[in-house]
């Protein structure tokens, strides 16, 4: 989807939610409105602080606490983004917590000497510990897409709070509200197919994140009889998936991804399928970042699917390696690099100018055309797939984990290393990425929970031999 698309769909959900929030802060009486500049003068500044404090207080009952969160709503809709970060400052500057209150409280607990002093001790230190703003931000539960707006607001305040440290309390309370709101007990799990409603399709190429879908009939491929998409709903965002994945019903373990999305190929029979793919997973709203739920999808999906087509055996996905060739430039230029065999680095330095392997390696990968000159190409493979495969087994964050994002997303989830697959995602982006290299994940449904037990205690990642044997001598 291009830019201006793009731009004309949130412009249009926009029109949509101000429309909606007109209707409540008009209905049942006398319209109630808040006029602000874009950039929130310090008048209205001021005029805001009042707002939101008769929100608190619950003016008027709860019909007239709703017109106000939706009139607040709306002012925080027409301010640039200046007048938002404004806007934002003034819920932690002037809602947040009382931290005299909370001394006092934390000192009369420590002085509790029996269980009932105990009890309303802590009582009152929880009360003093949730900021007013909270209850502020709760408010918008009630409103058409209040949810969604919460969502959107925490996506910029993420950022916000990296460079502002006073707006990293309000992105913790959101976060921490917007966690109670969407465990995934409350989740819906559907699956979209090609008669959904065109605004639900339409999201889908908004939110695709790992291949790009190029048009309606790009899309109705990967909606076709052997394919299909499935994604976790909330009941408060109906129309909005949070997070989607892509399979194919295929024979084998799919090794090209360019394959799988080739609308030229013939259609499958799903019946006769033996693999389900998951070569695409996309979380739809940046503002639930932190909060995971795609492990619970995988796991939904591979149970609705062994129901359905109880013919599928094999579980598995086609992922990337979005960190592999990042990974390696800094190997290459730290200049610490024995990894190869001693027969790679000479297939390598027979092909370059340079003297070491290292600076041959970073030689050839520098070439702009070197997946189209065979004898290059054929030179780089063994090379490459053994520093995948050292990257994935070797490779982790001081915490245990693995570096590559990708691999910790599927490894916690239960899954193990299964196959590395050559030129197996040839576009642009997949030989930045990785040298075009792409990788099986394998989901055994009876292995799932020990694997993820057996990563989150630090073990070795679970691979299969034909992977680990690619690190021998």
């Amino acid at each position: 989807m291009t830019e201006h698309k793009k731009s004309s769909f949130w412009d249009r959900t926009l029109r949509n939610l101000i429309g909606a929030w007109d209707k409540i802060a008009s209905d049942t009486g006398a319209p109630l409105e808040i006029i602000v500049s874009p950039d929130l003068n310090e008048d209205d500044r001021l005029h805001l602080i009042e707002h939101m404090q008769a929100c608190l207080d619950a003016r008027g009952g709860e019909v007239s606490a709703r017109k106000r969160a939706a009139a607040l709503g709306h002012a925080y809709l027409s301010l640039n983004e200046e007048g938002r970060k404004k806007f934002l400052l003034v819920l932690t500057s002037e809602f947040g917590t009382d931290h005299a209150e909370i001394d006092v409280s934390v000192s009369e607990l420590s002085k509790a000497e029996d269980g009932e002093a105990r009890f309303m001790a802590e009582q009152k230190l929880r009360k003093a510990l949730k900021a007013p703003r909270v209850h502020l931000l709760t408010q918008f539960n009630a409103l058409p897409e209040g949810v969604k707006f919460l969502v959107d607001m925490r996506e910029e305040l993420i950022l916000w709070a990296k460079q502002d440290p006073l707006l990293r309390g309000l992105e913790s309370d959101l976060k921490a509200l917007l966690t109670g709101w969407f465990d995934v007990g409350f989740l819906e799990l559907k699956q979209i197919t090609w008669q959904a409603p065109a605004s639900l399709l339409e999201k889908l190429f908004v939110y695709e994140a790992v291949h790009e879908i190029k048009g309606w009939d790009d899309l109705k491929n990967r909606l076709a009889s052997d394919r299909c998409c499935f994604a976790f709903f909330h009941p408060r965002m109906p129309e909005e998936p949070l997070i989607f994945v892509w399979v194919a019903l295929v024979n084998g373990i799919a090794d090209n991804v360019q394959v799988l999305l080739d609308q030229d190929a013939p259609l499958g029979d799903p019946e006769a399928a033996d693999s389900a793919i998951f070569y695409s997973i996309s979380n739809a709203q940046a503002g639930l970042s932190g909060i995971n739920f795609g492990n619970f999808l995988i796991k939904r999906v591979v149970e609705s699917l062994s129901k359905e087509l109880p013919k599928i055996k094999n579980f598995a996905t086609l992922s990337p390696l979005p960190g592999f060739r990042r990974w390696l430039d800094k190997r290459l230029l730290d200049g610490q690099f024995d990894l190869l065999t001693a027969e790679q680095d000479e297939a390598i330095m027979t092909l370059a100018v340079k003297s070491t392997p290292e600076a041959a390696l970073n030689e050839l990968l520098s070439r702009a055309d070197w997946t189209k000159d065979e004898a290059v190409s054929e030179a780089l493979r063994e090379p490459l797939i053994r520093l995948c495969a050292y990257y994935l087994l070797k490779e982790k964050h001081a915490s245990g984990t693995a570096l590559d994002s990708v691999a910790h997303f599927h490894l916690n989830n239960g899954a193990r290393v299964e196959q590395l697959n050559w030129q197996a995602d040839m576009s642009e982006r997949g030989v930045e990425q990785s040298g075009g290299v792409m990788l099986n994940y394998l989901y055994d449904p009876k292995t799932i929970d020990s694997n993820h037990e057996s990563y989150r205690n630090g073990e070795e990642v679970n691979a299969s031999s034909r992977v680990k044997n690619l690190l021998k001598t």
